[in-house]
C-alpha cells in the first residue's frame, strides 16, 4: 500500500505518469510492424504472394500516413536528418539505380520496393519509440511468433496429424518433397520443427534473437522476470530443435562477444582493455583456425558437409561466375531473386526447388550490385558493429559524471550486428526483409540516441530499483 506523510511542507502526493492512449496504440503498431516483418514467410504461407504484398503495402502506407505529420510537427521530437544511415540509404539508391543496367527490370523493382518499404518502416520505428521502448516492442514481437509457432506445431501434431502445406492446401496423393510443407509434423518426432515462420533455420535464428533480447531485459530487471525466464526457455527449446547450425556457430558467436564486452566493462585501465583486446583478437585467430583445420568431423557433428551442405559447388561457383560478368556495378538490384523470372527459374535449385538468394550475403551483393554494392554494404555494416560495441563496453556519459552504472540494453545492438554479420556468411537474410530492417534501425538509433537513457521519454534501468524517467 503507498504511504506518504502529511506534513504540510511536503508536497502532495501525485499519479505516476502515465502513457496517453495514442502512445500505446502507437507502440502497438510498431509490435505490428516488426512480427509482420520478422514473420514475413509467414504470412507469404498464409495469403500467398499477392496477400503478403497487400499486407505490406498496407503497413507502409500506414507507416508514412501516421510519421508524415509526426514529423512536420516535430513529434515525439525533431527529425534527426543529419543522423541517417547514409550508406544504407546510398545502398538503397544504387539498388534503384540499377534499373537502368538490370539483366531482370522487373525482378529489381519488385525487391527494390520490398527494400524501401522495410527501410521506411524502419526508420519510422526509430523515430517515435525510445531504446526502451524498442527493446520491448521486439520482446512482445518475439514472443507473438515463438508462442504461434508453438501453437502452429501442436494443431499440426495433435490435431491434424499430418504435414501442413502453405495456404492450408490440400495434401496431394502420393509422397511429396518435405521442402514443400508449411509445417512437417515434427513436434513429437524429434525431427526439425519449422514454427509459423515454415523456416527451421529462420525460426532458430528468431530464437536466438529472441533469448538475446529477453536475456537484456532479465538482466535490466524488467517487470515479470519470471515470464522472461519462462519465454527464454521456449526459445532455448525451439534453438535446439531446429538444429540449424548456423544458428549454433551464431549462438557461439554471441557467447564469445557476450564475454568479452563484461570484461571490458570490468576493466579499469586503458592498460587492461589493451590486455582483453589482445587476448581476445588471439583466441579468435587461433579458435578460426582451428575450426578450419577440424572443418570436416566439426560440421559432421552438426550435420552438415564441410562445403555447407553443397554451397560452394551447387551455389557459390554459379553466383562467382555471374558476378564476373559484370564486376562493377553488378548485374542489377534483387533481393530475394524472383524464383518465377527467367533469369533465376531453375538457374540454380535445392530438392528441385528453385533457389532465392546466395546463402552468402557477400555473393548475393557483389552478383547484384558489384564491387561498389559490396563496399556500401561493408562499410555500413562495419559502421553499425563499430558503434554498436562501444555502445555496449563503454560507461554512459553525457556530462562530469564518470560513475553511472551500464545498461544490460545496451548489449543489445552489439549481440545482434554479430548474429547478423556471422549469419551472413551462410545466408543472405541480413540484406532483406528484417535483416535490411535492423540494419537500418539500429544505425539510425545508435548515431541518433547514442546513449540510453538520454532524450525526451527515455528510461534508465537501475539495478534494484524500478524505472525511472529522465528529466
Amino acid at each position: 500500500m503507498a504511504q506518504y506523510t502529511k506534513h504540510p511542507v511536503a508536497a502532495r502526493p501525485t499519479a505516476p505518469e502515465r502513457e496517453s492512449t495514442g502512445h500505446l496504440l502507437l507502440r502497438g503498431y510498431a509490435i505490428l510492424v516488426l512480427i509482420v516483418t520478422f514473420a514475413h514467410s509467414a504470412v507469404y504461407n498464409l495469403l500467398g504472394f499477392v496477400g503478403a504484398a497487400v499486407v505490406l503495402a498496407l503497413f507502409t502506407l500506414a507507416t508514412i500516413a501516421i510519421g508524415v505529420p509526426m514529423i512536420a510537427k516535430n513529434r515525439p521530437q525533431p527529425f534527426r536528418w543529419r543522423r541517417l544511415p547514409w550508406t544504407a540509404l546510398g545502398y538503397t539508391t544504387l539498388a534503384l539505380v540499377s534499373v537502368a543496367w538490370s539483366q531482370w527490370r522487373g525482378p529489381t523493382l519488385i525487391t527494390w520496393g520490398l527494400l524501401a518499404a522495410v527501410t521506411l518502416n524502419a526508420l519510422f520505428l526509430v523515430h517515435v519509440l525510445t531504446w526502451n521502448e524498442i527493446i520491448r516492442a521486439l520482446s512482445s514481437a518475439f514472443k507473438w511468433i515463438l508462442g504461434l509457432s508453438l501453437a502452429l506445431e501442436l494443431w499440426v501434431s495433435l490435431v491434424l496429424h499430418g504435414p501442413l502445406l502453405p495456404n492450408f492446401l490440400t495434401l496431394p496423393d502420393g509422397k511429396i518433397d518435405p521442402q514443400w510443407y508449411w509445417v512437417r509434423d515434427n513436434l513429437l518426432d524429434g525431427g526439425r520443427i519449422q514454427g509459423i515462420v515454415g523456416n527451421a533455420n529462420l525460426l532458430a535464428i528468431i530464437s536466438l534473437f529472441a533469448i538475446i533480447t529477453f536475456g537484456v531485459l532479465f538482466a535490466a530487471r524488467a517487470r515479470w522476470r519470471t515470464t522472461l525466464a519462462l519465454w527464454m526457455l521456449l526459445a532455448a527449446y525451439f534453438l535446439i530443435r531446429t538444429s540449424s547450425a548456423t544458428a549454433f556457430v551464431c549462438a557461439a558467436a554471441v557467447a564469445v562477444v557476450l564475454v568479452v564486452a563484461l570484461a571490458m566493462r570490468r576493466a579499469r585501465t586503458p592498460g587492461a582493455r589493451t590486455r582483453i583486446y589482445a587476448i581476445a583478437i588471439g583466441t579468435a585467430a587461433l579458435g578460426g583456425a582451428a575450426v578450419w583445420v577440424l572443418r570436416d568431423p566439426l560440421f559432421a557433428l552438426l550435420g552438415r558437409s564441410a562445403d555447407l551442405t553443397g554451397r560452394s559447388e551447387k551455389i557459390w561457383t554459379k553466383v562467382l561466375e555471374r558476378a564476373g560478368e559484370h564486376p562493377l556495378f553488378g548485374n542489377g538490384f534483387s533481393s530475394p531473386w524472383i524464383p518465377t523470372d527467367p533469369a533465376f527459374d531453375h538457374w540454380i535449385t535445392d530438392h528441385g526447388i528453385t533457389v532465392f538468394h546466395a546463402h552468402n550475403m557477400w555473393l548475393d551483393v557483389l552478383m547484384q550490385l558489384g564491387v561498389v554494392g559490396v563496399v556500401l554494404m561493408a562499410v555500413a555494416y562495419l559502421s553499425l558493429l563499430w558503434r554498436s560495441w562501444f555502445f555496449a563496453v563503454d560507461r554512459p556519459r553525457w556530462d562530469l559524471d564518470a560513475h553511472r552504472p551500464y545498461s544490460p540494453l545496451t548489449l543489445l545492438p552489439s549481440l545482434f550486428t554479430v548474429v547478423l554479420l556471422v549469419q551472413g556468411l551462410s545466408e543472405s537474410t541480413p540484406i532483406m526483409l528484417w535483416g535490411w530492417m535492423l540494419l537500418v534501425l539500429l544505425s539510425f538509433k545508435l548515431k541518433s540516441v547514442p546513449l540510453v537513457g538520454v532524450g525526451e521519454r527515455d528510461l534508465v534501468f537501475e539495478r534494484g530499483t524500478r524505472p525511472r524517467r529522465v528529466p
